[in-house]
């Protein structure tokens, strides 16, 4: 299958751009990105700038995307430019892909998305799960984890004490609450893409926390 992945710089990204590359059910994946990625014989990874993506290009045409686009208000600057990562270019790719005929999307959302909430954060991650489904997609997987644990290359204090503070905590939290290790939320998504079935999907962070994870319908 041919996988297209976005958002490969990042921490869950990064995961799934080495899951899919050794995985002999992918024969290759297209990464758009702002930065270079290392050469290898399944990956086709051209430049792009996510403000002006390109409209004609033909690799748009795959399988399955995976999207891992996502920054925070502190890199963002402002409510503005999040919106404007974590919504607008992930939107702008599906309406692309879609263009294109390819079926599955599959999303890195966030426990708590909803479109309806107080919650600046969560209803962005809501309205663009609710803007993707209108998209038309075959097959479509929300991905939502909690705190996410793994080494960022972007030094985050607040994020590591909570880390470790689930960490030390997991026997006593729900599942649901638990720590949700970055390559296991890769495993998830690689997983919907690989193995698309039709309609909506949910997986949960619960279902985060350990191997053997999958969708649920809706």
């Amino acid at each position: 299958m041919k996988l297209l992945l976005v958002g490969t710089t990042g921490l869950v990204g990064r995961h799934v751009l080495d899951l899919a590359l050794a995985d002999p059910r992918v024969g290759a994946v297209v990464a758009p990105t702002r930065r270079a990625l290392p050469e290898h014989p399944k990956l086709l990874a051209p430049r792009v700038d996510f403000d002006r993506l390109p409209q004609g290009a033909d690799w748009w045409q795959a399988d399955a995307v995976i999207c891992t686009l996502g920054t925070t208000m502190r890199a963002a600057g402002s409510q503005a430019a999040f919106r404007r990562v974590d919504h607008d270019y992930p939107l702008a790719v599906a309406r692309l892909a879609r263009e294109r005929g390819t079926p599955t999307y599959v999303l890195n959302s966030a426990i708590g998305a909803d479109a309806s909430s107080r919650f600046f954060y969560n209803r962005v991650k809501g309205e663009l799960e609710q803007d993707l489904a209108g998209k038309g997609f075959e097959s479509l997987t929300f991905v939502r984890p909690g705190v996410i644990g793994g080494n960022r290359d972007e030094f985050r204090l607040g994020e590591r004490g909570l880390v470790l503070g689930l960490k030390l905590a997991a026997p006593l939290l729900p599942r649901r609450w638990r720590l949700n290790p970055a390559r296991q939320i890769a495993r998830a998504l690689l997983e919907a893409a690989v193995r698309p079935e039709p309609g909506v999907h949910v997986v949960t962070s619960d279902r985060l926390v350990e191997v053997g994870c999958g969708p649920h319908s809706l």
